[in-house]
């Protein structure tokens, strides 16, 4: 059995008290929404949605939901699975799920190493990490999620032929990924020509922190990784 008590590769969960009607709105749908990880995962993912669905997508770190969000509406056809540990950002996903009315989202409230163990293999077909923390000090490194044994995590979920899509604005980290990524026989890079990974995959929604770098003067990277 895997030990998931060992630290996280999240900061703090919870920020301000949530508003009454949000509070209300989010009690009354995480219980649909969310996986119960006590039970057996399903066979087949596609049977966890409301809506019929071809194919399902994971989303790491979803933050405020803007690209989970984008991707839903221009997908219907593809189940998203968002993960995001900070209480506000999911119950304000959550919030935008329901006045939408999206039957192809689940959420997922924790460290995403639990439900990637919990899914069964070969199950996904496509991973997105955008923009996650960082953790720029040498020794909050090993709080990094992508590291050897999330990356066995991710492999062991992905089918073959399908993609992790990584997207970060800290050059440290977009070279950390890089080698990891490379040093893994499962992952193959995608990149044919130099600018590749300065050119996000399209369409692209472009997400809320992305933002946030740009205004501050960097700017992204997007790394696509084969799952060999």
């Amino acid at each position: 059995m895997i030990d998931h008590s060992k630290g996280s590769f999240f900061g703090r969960r919870v920020g301000k008290p949530l508003r009454a009607a949000r509070r209300e709105i989010f009690e009354a749908a995480i219980g649909r929404l969310q996986p119960d990880l006590g039970r057996p995962a399903p066979a087949d993912l596609r049977d966890m949605f409301a809506s019929p669905v071809d194919e399902v997508w994971m989303e790491i770190g979803f933050g405020g939901g803007e690209h989970l969000l984008h991707e839903a509406g221009r997908l219907p056809r593809t189940g998203f699975i968002g993960v995001e540990p900070f209480v506000s950002s999911l119950a304000k996903t959550v919030a935008d799920i329901e006045a939408a009315e999206f039957g192809n989202v689940r959420v997922y409230g924790d460290d995403a190493i639990k439900l990637l163990d919990w899914l069964p293999e070969a199950s996904l077909d496509g991973i997105y990490q955008l923009y996650p923390d960082p953790w720029p000090k040498r020794r909050h490194w090993k709080r990094r999620f992508v590291n050897p044994v999330n990356l066995d995590r991710i492999a062991r979920v992905l089918r073959p032929g399908t993609c992790f899509r990584f997207a970060s604005d800290i050059d440290t980290y977009v070279e950390w990924t890089l080698a990891h990524l490379a040093a893994h026989p499962a992952f193959e890079w995608t990149a044919e020509r130099a600018a590749d990974w300065l050119v996000p995959w399209q369409p692209w929604s472009g997400t809320r922190y992305e933002d946030k770098a740009f205004r501050e003067g960097r700017k992204g990277h997007y790394l696509e990784f084969r799952r060999c």
